[in-house]
């Protein structure tokens, strides 16, 4: 849930509208006009995962950014815009063209030296510099380069975390950012601008820093809660009787993905539509669930008061 929650809201900030119960959603769950967005945070979650399992075996490097990025843009919208590859042309940030863009990234004939002098930052222990610094530069960096054509802004907040799990900061990927950042976005903006602009890299550095002491505060906070409220099911389920064993095994499942439907049910416990549709209204009795849809057919039920515990 953690990174569906990064995944979505790194993704808001660049302007999808996707919420996170619908981001816990199949697709054929939701409204037609809500699943292009909804692609976009699927294909984040999944570029997420990916390169976390990448890090297992190979360094943070360019090549896995490449293709990280390649499986961000697959499907959606900017796929045209050369997927898992740097761009070969110009581009800008804000504005309609050059002649009125707030920012001008560097010259295309520029990116491979300028990524490959970042690689190598990332990676040179010779400088004596602290980790999280570090890679408050090199997330500057590598924003100011904006290598790609497209989804730069989320693979340069996706590339925070990767590095502290590279450099065995982190030994889960359970720092993400991109909510602060989404909260103080026009902060944000502005810090990257002033380095841009004034070489003002102590600013920058400093909200950086907050970003990651009031994550990691808010990340404990939520971890306590998640404890908690596991302790409270998992009382509420000793008092189901001949159901129990039944539904712990759905709440196991419901701490993945907090979405459900009676068939889900039915196939993961093994019994029938009409024990699972049984199972069902009891933990709604109990506050558990909740059906979203409204319908007589097809309906999809989540664990709300658990995707509450990660915001909106």
């Amino acid at each position: 849930m953690h990174i569906t929650k990064e995944a979505n809201t790194s993704s808001r900030i660049e302007g999808t509208q996707t919420q996170m119960d619908e981001a816990v959603m199949e697709a054929a769950q939701l409204a037609p006009e809500k699943r292009d967005d909804w692609t976009e945070v699927r294909n984040y979650v999944q570029a997420i995962n990916d390169a976390i399992t990448e890090l297992e075996t190979v360094p943070l490097s360019n090549r896995l950014l490449k293709h990280t990025h390649e499986i961000l843009m697959q499907g959606v919208r900017g796929e045209h815009k050369t997927p898992g590859e740097f761009r070969i042309s110009q581009n800008w940030i804000g504005g309609s063209g050059l002649n009125d863009a707030a920012f001008v990234p560097p010259h295309q004939d520029l990116v491979l030296d300028l990524m490959s002098d970042l690689e190598q930052f990332w990676h040179n222990e010779s400088i004596n510099v602290p980790q999280l610094i570090r890679i408050a530069l090199s997330h500057y960096q590598f924003e100011t380069i904006h290598p790609f054509l497209d989804g730069n802004g989320r693979i340069g907040r996706l590339l925070i975390t990767l590095y502290l799990v590279d450099k065995g900061l982190l030994r889960k990927p359970s720092l993400y950012l991109s909510d602060f950042f989404e909260r103080n976005r026009n902060s944000y903006y502005d810090a990257l601008t002033r380095v841009r602009e004034s070489n003002d890299l102590i600013h920058w550095v400093k909200f950086f820093l907050s970003a990651v002491i009031e994550t990691a505060s808010k990340g404990q906070q939520t971890f306590q809660a998640i404890l908690a409220l596991r302790q409270e099911m998992d009382t509420l389920v000793l008092g189901m009787g001949r159901r129990a064993e039944n539904a712990q095994l759905l709440l196991n499942r419901l701490y993945k993905r907090p979405s459900i439907t009676v068939v889900d049910v039915s196939e993961l416990l093994g019994i029938s539509l009409t024990a699972a549709t049984s199972l069902i209204k009891q933990l709604q009795s109990v506050g558990v669930l909740r059906e979203i849809t409204g319908y007589q057919r097809n309906r999809v039920y989540l664990f709300e008061r658990y995707i509450a515990l990660f915001g909106a």
